[in-house]
């Protein structure tokens, strides 16, 4: 009897390995992306989502495998087609730039029209990432463009680079201030001229005259040298923001295994902290740089930052408004929500404003 059953088990044991080693998958993926890998959001992609899953495929037991091929830089696509990219198929994974998606995907550009709320970017994004999961209408937005997101990415806190000092709002009257898309916005209400532009353009836009100044991150800023040109650094902190995230193609999505998809979820997450954590580390050390590069550092008075961000219109009212169709005062209020829960202190609460 005992016999028996053992070589029952054992034949049981073969089979199950037969049919596992029969259902096993290796799935051949790509992950790409419009901008290089120098940058955290994408040098997270290939470090961390592509680096690892394999490993935590195995970790969890499972016999299915990724092979991934990689395309950063923009050799597949340009920084305005990032979204497409990866809707359309041209690439199956890879960083989405929400930013530049105002028409189409204008609930993930929440950020950008509520600052003065927190310069702590891991801990907005973890917002961000929980909103994703709890709010069908963020995820949808996603979905709609044949995307599946897997977790936010973003940038830190902005700041002003000048060629003039700024002690106060009243410095900034009449200036040309280079403020692109919505950040337009911020400087509008002290009496600024909004400039367009972006971070390859401004040093020669300010060294040109056709700027006095840009509103800026520092991990941006300090690798192009914008302190050349525009040697004052104004401290503001005008808030970190949601720049856009890592998406997959939802039919790619669909053909992926339970197993897979448990572990590419996981990594979203995972992403979302470590080029955040990246972004912050990075901006402390050329924060610390800038003074022996040349920069003249000061931090605007506290109550000059409170009057700017009591002076500001209603940002979020207004984009609200504009996105009522798509439950935007209730995306907004979740929002505040959880960064009040979150310890944050925001300057404004623009759900009340």
């Amino acid at each position: 009897k005992g016999g028996i059953t053992m070589k029952h088990f054992i034949a049981a044991a073969a089979f199950a390995l037969v049919a596992s080693a029969a259902s096993a998958e290796t799935y051949k993926l790509t992950m790409a992306s419009s901008h290089p890998t120098i940058l955290p959001w994408v040098g997270k992609l290939s470090t961390l989502v592509v680096g690892e899953s394999n490993k935590r495929l195995e970790a969890i037991g499972s016999s299915d495998r990724i092979e991934w091929t990689e395309a950063y830089g923009g050799s597949l696509f340009g920084f305005k087609d990032t979204v497409e990219a990866v809707g359309d198929g041209l690439t199956d994974a890879g960083w989405v730039g929400t930013l530049w998606e105002g028409s189409k995907m204008p609930l993930q550009n929440m950020t950008y029209f509520t600052p003065f709320v927190s310069d702590d970017l891991v801990a907005t994004l973890k917002i961000m990432n929980e909103m994703h999961r709890e709010v069908p209408q963020l995820k949808k937005a996603w979905e709609d463009q044949n995307v599946v997101f897997l977790g936010a990415s973003g940038v830190e806190t902005y700041h002003l680079f000048t060629n003039f000092p700024v002690t106060s709002l009243k410095d900034l009257e009449g200036r040309k201030i280079l403020a692109p898309g919505p950040s337009a916005n911020w400087i509008k209400s002290v009496g600024a001229v909004p400039v367009n532009g972006a971070l390859p353009t401004y040093y020669n836009q300010i060294q040109t005259g056709v700027a006095d100044g840009v509103v800026v991150i520092i991990t941006g800023a300090f690798p192009n040298k914008h302190h050349e040109v525009a040697p004052y650094v104004t401290l503001v902190g005008m808030g970190a923001q949601m720049t856009g995230g890592l998406g997959i193609n939802k039919d790619v999505w669909e053909g992926l295994s339970d197993d897979v998809r448990k572990v590419l979820i996981d990594l979203g997450e995972e992403y979302t902290v470590a080029h955040a954590e990246e972004v912050m580390a990075r901006y402390e050390a050329f924060l610390a740089k800038l003074p022996g590069a040349g920069a003249k550092v000061s931090k605007l008075p506290e109550s000059e930052i409170q009057a700017w961000a009591a002076g500001l219109p209603d940002l979020a009212g207004d984009w609200a408004e504009s996105n009522a169709g798509k439950g935007a005062a209730e995306i907004l209020s979740i929002y505040m929500d959880k960064v009040q829960d979150a310890g944050l202190a925001p300057r404004i609460d623009w759900s009340k404003r």
